[in-house]
């Protein structure tokens, strides 16, 4: 890479309390960071429009309802407090939907965020770390993907990503904005207290889906094709834990380079496919989970996972929580006290499932 900070500063910036601007730290991943934010000692500012966050998740800290399409707002909104730095993960982020509708996420995810660095800038905050995604590789043709691989997104949700991280590289040269762009592969999990997790509507991602069988909220999970030339047929994926993933923006934090965009993967390096989730999903909750084999969703990869050595050596960042086992446990600890998610607490306790040990992911 090229990059490097000496122990000296990295102790310096990690022992420093910042001020934090996270966008869209009321939604999923967001929360699981502005909590790790807080107990590493930093003082996490929560700006989201609750379009798809949740309030609840993030009590207790400030929160600024606004939007960043309106410029007034995230200007208003920066100049509230001095501000050290800014986490980026507002955003849309179905693909099904993108293709449907193209210009939304141009606007949500490029020119939305083209207003944040606009608002950074008059501000005077130089640090950034953005959240994005693997899908900006598009059908690698290799399984395990590395950060220098070609990028060739192929659809509407990518395209809208990598327009902004190349935004976000040009005013690094530029202005000297010091930047960390995380590519996420498949996020998963809920944190370990029970308390944070999963709630979207609709809800896209094959462990939730299929806690909600279990939970008899839908008959069945279906699997989208089983012909693909993977061990079991099935495609296989990388699954991250959310807590590693906030875990990991925090040391990008501590790690930012001025003048510099860097991409990072965040990944387990171990996949799994969908039978093996679905297997897991069964063994923690005791459920049956009936399943139903659907066509294939054209575009899908066979198998795609990440290679995390960028990550493990620029963030020394390992993923801890990110085990099959840990994930499925603790998505099911938090779907089984809360099948409405935050809209409804459950009113009578659940027996906590049994979680495996911790143990470090390959």
């Amino acid at each position: 890479m090229g990059v490097t900070c000496s122990q000296t500063i990295l102790k310096q910036i990690a022992n420093s309390r910042m001020r934090l601007f996270v966008t869209g730290g009321a939604g999923y991943i967001g929360s699981h960071a502005v909590r790790r934010f807080h107990e590493a000692g930093h003082e996490p500012w929560v700006f989201d429009n609750l379009s798809t966050g949740h309030r609840a998740a993030v009590a207790g800290f400030p929160l600024m309802v606004g939007d960043l399409g309106d410029e007034r707002a995230v200007t208003s909104a920066l100049a509230t407090a001095q501000f050290d730095a800014v986490i980026h993960f507002a955003g849309a982020a179905l693909v099904a939907e993108s293709i449907q509708h193209p210009l939304n996420y141009f606007q949500q995810n490029t020119s939305h965020g083209i207003t944040l660095l606009n608002a950074m800038r008059q501000q005077g905050i130089d640090r950034l770390v953005m959240s994005s995604t693997c899908t900006v590789y598009g059908g690698p043709a290799t399984d395990r993907v590395e950060e220098d691989y070609p990028l060739a997104p192929i659809n509407p949700y990518a395209r809208s990503k990598l327009a902004l991280e190349w935004c976000v590289a040009d005013c690094a040269a530029a202005y000297g904005l010091g930047a960390i762009v995380l590519r996420y592969f498949n996020a998963a999990g809920a944190h370990q207290r029970g308390d944070l997790g999963e709630d979207h509507s609709p809800e896209t991602h094959l462990i939730p889906n299929a806690l909600r069988v279990a939970l008899g909220q839908q008959p069945c999970i279906p699997i989208c094709g089983t012909d693909y030339p993977t061990p079991d047929g099935t495609c296989v994926r990388d699954y991250v834990h959310v807590e590693d993933l906030a875990e990991a923006h925090l040391l990008a934090l501590e790690r930012l380079v001025p003048g510099r965009s860097i991409a990072c993967n965040l990944g387990s390096g171990s996949p799994n496919s969908v039978q093996e989730v679905i297997a897991q999903c069964r063994e923690v909750t005791g459920h049956p989970i009936p399943s139903l084999v659907s066509p294939l969703r054209p575009g899908d990869a066979a198998s795609l996972f990440a290679d995390i050595r960028r990550a493990r050596e620029l963030l020394d960042w390992t993923p801890r929580h990110s085990s099959l086992e840990n994930i499925v446990a603790s998505a099911w600890a938090w779907h089984s006290r809360n099948p409405a998610g935050y809209g409804e607490p459950q009113p009578h306790p659940v027996p906590a499932p049994k979680f495996p040990s911790l143990r470090r992911s390959a």
